[in-house]
């Protein structure tokens, strides 16, 4: 995106909106990152580079990160999955071997 530094988000594509988003986000490094769909405007290949980079700065600053999705694949990296249902909680599963990003079947 470094070609596209003096843009403004109208000039940006829906991905390149969402991937500035997120690295502004992680930029702050809080202690809580909420991600709403954070793949949800992008191709499989970048993706899985954005999981990935969540993941790894989870785990190297100890960020809890909250993962909202419908993307049940992307539940096998997480350490605890909340499954809700109409706006109640359906269950709560923890995952004793969360999968890296690279390891999953997209």
């Amino acid at each position: 995106l470094s070609n596209r530094i003096n843009n403004f988000p109208s000039q940006l594509s829906g991905g390149e909106q969402q991937r500035v988003a997120i690295a502004r986000a992680l930029a702050k490094k809080p202690k809580l990152l909420l991600c709403d769909e954070p793949t949800g405007a992008l191709d499989s290949k970048t993706g899985k580079r954005i999981l990935d980079l969540l993941q790894t700065t989870s785990h190297n600053f100890k960020m809890t990160t909250i993962i909202i999705t419908h993307n049940s694949v992307i539940a096998d990296i997480a350490d605890r999955v909340i499954k809700m249902k109409n706006g109640l909680i359906e269950s709560i599963e923890i995952n004793e071997n969360p999968k890296l990003v690279k390891d999953l079947n997209w």
